[in-house]
């Protein structure tokens, strides 16, 4: 089976090596400062209910093509251009009745929207179940030309990775890219710029090692299993797999099929387990949550590790993704995905071992029709092998976003960053060598 190298291309690899190798954290001034124009509203999603955080939550203006996502503690910044002021925001969440709240109603901060439970109920006479999950899946794909965006488009994103020691954030990078998305139907793949990145690292906190991220953006890109479905269920691999019927549920007023899926017991190489929720009157795929089965710690060691010291040992114990798409009248496209790494590494000659994480997630927060279909030169494109962490520079400029819509930062980042900042100007004042 080549399924081993698929997940290596959806997936990531890991670069680990001594921090003298890899340089000294840029201090330098971001390019961008406050831009006009815009206002920006904060606030959080929750459960009507038990009140607690809806994460993943979209707040969008669909009549604009603007949107965001809430971030895992619910939380929310939403940045509007000042011209509008009529608009209706959307707040969804798989599972919930949508909320539309007319945008005046908003307020600059503490804006808290409680979205209630969608109550299921048997599936509506003109809705055929499928005679079995596999179907329905194998029809969904089938039908990406019908459901999809069939055209080309310009897509703003923001994306964050971050690095995290056992619970401890060491590191955070950030970027605003520009997506050249083909058609749903193309075998073209998609083309990234990128405009703006920035970067914190503590690398005091990472041991003896720093870690790099190799791929970027195109690791949540790549998740799109609609314009990919060759990473995970190509016409080869999908007959790998068993599909069954889970519980229902709706967004509005449209009845969600869930199909669960996993590797039949026969199959020894490592696939996928997960969900994929699948509209049962249209076939559209609207949201898919799975995770890599790793059934041999050396393969996925192999599958994921680029490069390491000699006297560690590097072993992934969880490798999770999801995506979620967005409806713009009658088609759907990507709007938001997120990629889990976790991993161990243990030491010769240490009791104990490292455990890390590398996770990454991008938003979709602007479109517009790319009617030309052009792309960007090629000595502009983002290239699948990039390490954002060396593309990026500092976290001087607080103000360095302007008008783009950003996930809402934890409270856990956000204090790495500020302790990450505390660090690097005590190094400037002892550093007479640093650019003050």
């Amino acid at each position: 089976m080549k399924n081993r190298y698929l997940i290596g291309v959806l997936g990531w690899f890991i670069f680990l090596a001594a921090p003298a190798v890899l340089g000294q954290e840029s201090t330098g001034e971001e390019i961008a400062g406050e831009e006009s124009g815009f206002r920006q509203y904060r606030g959080e999603v929750l459960d009507a209910e038990t009140n607690d955080p809806l994460v993943f939550a979209t707040l969008s203006l669909s009549q604009y093509n603007i949107s965001t996502v809430t971030n895992s503690e619910g939380g929310f910044l939403l940045k509007v251009p000042e011209e509008i002021s009529e608009a209706v925001v959307e707040v969804a969440f798989l599972g919930y009745e949508t909320r539309r709240i007319p945008l005046l109603q908003f307020t600059p901060e503490d804006n808290e929207i409680r979205l209630e439970v969608s109550v299921t109920t048997l599936p509506e006479v003109d809705v055929v179940v499928p005679r079995d999950a596999m179907t329905l899946v194998k029809e969904t794909l089938r039908k990406k030309g019908e459901n999809y965006f069939d055209n080309h488009t310009r897509m703003t994103a923001f994306y964050r990775e971050t690095i995290k020691k056992r619970r401890r954030n060491v590191s955070l990078s950030e970027a605003v890219v520009t997506i050249y998305k083909t058609p749903y139907t193309s075998l073209r793949q998609d083309a990234m710029e990128l405009y703006k990145a920035r970067k914190s690292t503590d690398y005091d906190k990472l041991d003896t090692v720093a870690l790099k991220l190799q791929g970027g953006p195109f690791n949540a890109l790549f998740v799109d299993v609609m314009k990919y479905p060759e990473y995970i269920f190509s016409e080869e691999y999908i007959e790998y797999y068993n599909f069954y019927f889970e519980r229902n549920t709706r967004i509005d007023d449209r009845l969600i099929f869930v199909i669960g899926f996993e590797q039949k017991k026969h199959i020894a190489d490592p696939l996928y387990r997960g969900k994929l929720y699948i509209d049962g009157e249209k076939k559209i795929l609207t949201s898919a949550i799975f995770s890599l089965n790793i059934t041999d710690e050396q393969m996925a060691s192999r599958m994921f590790v680029r490069r390491k010291p000699s006297n560690a040992e590097v072993t992934p114990t969880e490798v999770s993704y999801r995506v979620d798409y967005r409806e713009k009248n009658g088609r759907w496209y990507y709007g938001y995905s997120n990629a889990l790494l976790e991993f161990k590494i243990n030491w010769d000659r240490k009791l104990f071992n490292s455990v890390y994480s590398l996770s990454c997630e991008m938003a979709v927060t602007d479109w517009e029709a790319n009617e030309s279909g052009s792309l960007p030169r090629n000595r502009e494109r983002v290239k699948t092998s990039i390490i954002l962490s060396d593309e990026a520079i500092g976290f001087s400029d607080p103000d360095f976003w302007g008008e783009y819509n950003i996930i809402e930062p934890d409270k856990s980042i956000e204090s790495a960053i500020r302790k990450i900042q505390r660090q690097l100007r005590r190094e400037e004042r002892s550093s007479p060598g640093l650019t003050p």
